[in-house]
């Protein structure tokens, strides 16, 4: 959620006139905010680009927005109401997938050879379709 957010982009509107980084917002202005650059921040993380997901250990921050470091479901009044399902939904499947699964790569193909690249817009897709191949492991 911190590389690869859905939404790209958060969508705000300015409450009162304010001053940010030395930019006046008018009141009632829209203001984009870029999660995906944030994600990549490099005052905010160490080695932005790597997925290391052991860097949330010990650490205060969460996907609830209480950090704007990562706010894959927004924050505040204008957060993503459906975000606990949405956890719990992705746990589950996951936790499923990977116990249900062993997991291949097609035609002998390494993970080095993955193309991970994204295409950006109002969400953020692959590029190019990832594949696996499942292998039923649970037998009776």
């Amino acid at each position: 959620m911190r590389l690869h957010p859905v939404g790209p982009l958060l969508i705000h509107e300015g409450m009162e006139d304010c001053e940010v980084d030395g930019f006046y917002i008018q009141k009632k202005s829209r203001v984009l905010v870029n999660v995906w650059a944030i994600g990549r921040d490099p005052d905010a993380w160490t080695d932005p680009e790597t997925f290391f997901p052991e860097r949330f250990l010990g650490s205060n921050v969460d996907v609830r927005g209480r950090d704007f470091q990562l706010i894959p479901f927004g924050t505040g009044r204008r957060g993503c109401p459906g975000l606990q399902l949405g956890l719990t939904i992705v746990q589950l499947m996951v936790a499923q997938l990977v116990h249900c699964f062993d997991w291949e790569l097609p035609n002998g193909m390494q993970p080095s050879e993955l193309d991970m690249s994204e295409n950006f817009g109002l969400i953020t897709a692959r590029a190019k379709h990832l594949m696996a191949i499942p292998k039923y492991r649970l037998h009776h």
